[in-house]
């Protein structure tokens, strides 16, 4: 499996979460100087306007505050020294290239009055981070059976010309039926109907996942880390 790209450059997913909260989710965010966070309750998620710079950093330990956690998405670069690890994800972008992208007949779209039930089935399934405003990210569109919540799927990061397809999860139930990639091609029919291209992240480990995103036509773009920090504490 080998990368389309995989080096930071100016590409808007080189750093998809700084054009995503400066951009179309601004009305969902906090920005400060060069650092930016979506709201605790949509997402965990923070972004730098370059990953590299000290002084970006010191934005962010003004906007999160000291001893807090905070989580980049999809980049490469490593935190200060002076910030500790908590933990770090490798993952893995993969871009459509040729996905037959088309809506579904039994897809169902998701809202606000979903949330209960979406958050259950996350807590079942852990396809990632999603909160009780994850939602307001975009469309989330969702397959009932007897009418319950079996399967969904929805948009995450936003940056400008381009859609994150996330929180595909299926109960494990009804695994094996194809659910999942029904709603991602689901997903990615009203990212392109919009103009924007699909992308999405998984881990780099998580083959299954790889094999089934490769078969509805993503292309592994680069690799990417997944990175929880914590803000040191203000130095007297």
């Amino acid at each position: 499996m080998s990368a389309v790209v995989d080096e930071v450059g100016t590409h808007p997913l080189d750093n998809p979460g700084w054009g995503a909260l400066t951009g179309p989710h601004r009305g969902v965010a906090q920005v400060y100087g060069r650092a930016a966070r979506y709201l605790s309750e949509v997402s965990p998620f923070v972004s730098l306007e370059d990953n590299r710079d000290e002084a970006c950093w010191q934005d962010l330990a003004a906007l999160v505050g000291a001893g807090q956690v905070a989580v980049l998405p999809g980049i490469l670069e490593p935190a200060p020294v002076s910030w500790e690890q908590v933990f770090q994800i490798s993952g893995v972008q993969l871009v459509d290239t040729s996905v037959a992208a088309e809506p579904d007949t039994e897809a169902v779209r998701l809202g606000l009055e979903d949330v209960p039930e979406m958050l259950d089935l996350v807590a079942r399934t852990d396809p990632g981070p999603f909160r009780a405003r994850t939602v307001e990210l975009g469309t989330y569109l969702g397959i009932r059976h007897n009418g319950a919540l079996v399967a969904m799927a929805g948009e995450r990061l936003r940056p400008p010309g381009w859609t994150e397809v996330s929180a595909v999860c299926t109960d494990p139930a009804y695994r094996g039926r194809g659910l999942g990639g029904r709603l991602v091609k689901a997903v990615a029919a009203v990212i392109r109907e919009r103009g924007d291209v699909p992308f999405l992240h998984t881990g780099a480990t998580n083959t299954t996942a790889i094999r089934l995103y490769e078969s509805l036509g993503f292309t592994l773009r680069r690799h990417a880390l997944f990175t929880g920090v914590r803000v040191p504490a203000i130095q007297e």
